[in-house]
């Protein structure tokens, strides 16, 4: 299950598919406050997926430089630079700006904030949105699917080469309210 960029709206998100994780790739708060992000915990915690992975967008300020989230349930885990292994398959997280050379072989979703430049990266209004070093990172280390948000006029969900591309944002342009939903993608 893929969601991104809900701005601290995730609690007004009606009928989320079962799955067995579902991932956040970022901007779930609005302001970045710590008040912001314990709600967000906790709605996930609240969530019936075995596990649930997020990672930090722009917005998300207090956990932009974080390693890690201290005291976190069984299940839920916080990717900022950092990978998980679930049942088999390999996911990697980056927050905004990390450095995608970071990014480890073998990996079988990667997950990050910003779009690979091309893909789904166009911003209404503004143009391109897209990291030109993610896109190479994804193009030499192939991982079977690339989950992404940022770009908010770019949600939809295309292949490449054998590649899943999902840009999963959630809110419109002014983030005023949920207008897409959340996207099950089979692995």
């Amino acid at each position: 299950m893929h969601i991104s960029d809900t701005h601290g709206r995730h609690r007004e998100i009606e009928g989320l598919p079962e799955g067995d994780v579902i991932v956040h790739s970022g901007d779930f708060t609005n302001m970045g406050t710590e008040e912001e992000v314990l709600d967000f915990l906790n709605w996930m915690v609240e969530l019936p997926h075995r596990h649930k992975i997020f990672v930090p967008g722009n917005h998300d300020f207090c956990l932009l430089d974080a390693e890690g989230v201290e005291e976190l349930p069984e299940g839920l885990h916080f990717l900022s630079h950092h990978e998980v292994e679930i049942e088999g398959v390999k996911f990697f997280g980056l927050g905004y700006m990390q450095d995608p050379r970071r990014i480890p072989e073998g990996v079988g979703v990667l997950i990050t904030h910003e779009p690979p430049a091309g893909v789904l990266s166009t911003e209404e209004g503004i143009g391109e949105y897209g990291s030109e070093e993610i896109r190479e990172a994804v193009w030499r280390l192939r991982p079977r699917v690339h989950l992404f948000g940022h770009c908010h006029s770019g949600y939809g969900l295309e292949e490449h080469n054998g590649i899943i591309f999902s840009n999963g944002a959630m809110t419109g342009s002014r983030c005023e309210k949920i207008e897409n939903e959340g996207r099950v993608i089979e692995v």
